[in-house]
């Protein structure tokens, strides 16, 4: 088993008056070379948007992105004429494919909302623009680790890549074991809350952790921990 470990507080930061943005990766005024991707994961946000603020239309291309809110509301629009709003217990993806314009803005003019934007490369090129949201609240179970994004239909979402993302919240003491997908992939564990414990290293609130060259790994939660994988082709 080989790791990359990153820590929250290595992380890069965009502090606006609207937004504030963690970065695991490089992105907008934080670049590291050696903090690019892990695999495909090329992005991975963790954003604080002000009440009635929020990104103003703007274009991607060829980019599967995924939003996963943690609190508050988050407004969707783009191009194709889609308009949503999500909350915890709901995520949205989108593959940017051939081009679209979206915006994602804070759907409460009073609560700040909070929410991790992550990006993943596509498997192919200039696919037609898509988004899709989903309600993952049927598949969460205490103490459990759900698949909620796929490449094959197994799970709520899906995506095009070869990724498999799953999430949960596990009480204290707990061991989950997890086996990869394929034997190419690499898995990014980023611990949204409490403390977990893989092959000997601790991760905290926020950390974030990349596992590969292993066919299953093994989590112990030390505290009450939300916690989300995601597995991509390296």
């Amino acid at each position: 088993m080989k790791k990359v470990i990153d820590k929250a507080g290595s992380r890069g930061r965009s502090l606006y008056d609207w937004l504030d943005s963690r970065h695991t990766f490089s992105f907008d005024r934080y670049y590291n070379p050696h903090r690019m991707n892990f695999g495909a994961l090329r992005v991975l946000n963790d954003d604080r948007v002000a009440p009635g603020e929020g990104f103003g239309m703007h274009p991607h291309k060829n980019m599967e992105i995924i939003s996963i809110p943690l609190k508050g509301s988050l407004k969707h629009g783009d191009s194709e004429q889609n308009s949503r709003t999500i909350a915890p217990g709901d995520i949205q993806t989108m593959s940017a494919g051939t081009g679209i314009y979206h915006s994602e803005m804070n759907g409460s003019d009073t609560e700040p909302v909070e929410f991790l934007q992550i990006w993943i490369m596509p498997e192919k090129l200039n696919t037609p623009p898509t988004y899709r949201d989903y309600d993952i609240r049927p598949y969460l179970h205490k103490n459990e680790l759900a698949l909620i994004v796929s490449p094959d239909g197994n799970a709520p979402a899906r995506m095009q890549q070869q990724a498999w993302f799953s999430i949960g919240e596990v009480s204290a003491g707990r061991k989950l074991g997890y086996h990869l997908h394929q034997s190419h992939a690499g898995v990014y564990v980023f611990l949204i809350e409490g403390g977990i414990s893989i092959d000997g290293t601790v991760l905290s609130r926020r950390d974030g952790m990349g596992i590969y060259e292993t066919e299953h790994f093994e989590l112990e939660t030390l505290t009450d921990s939300h916690i989300l994988l995601i597995e991509v082709p390296m």
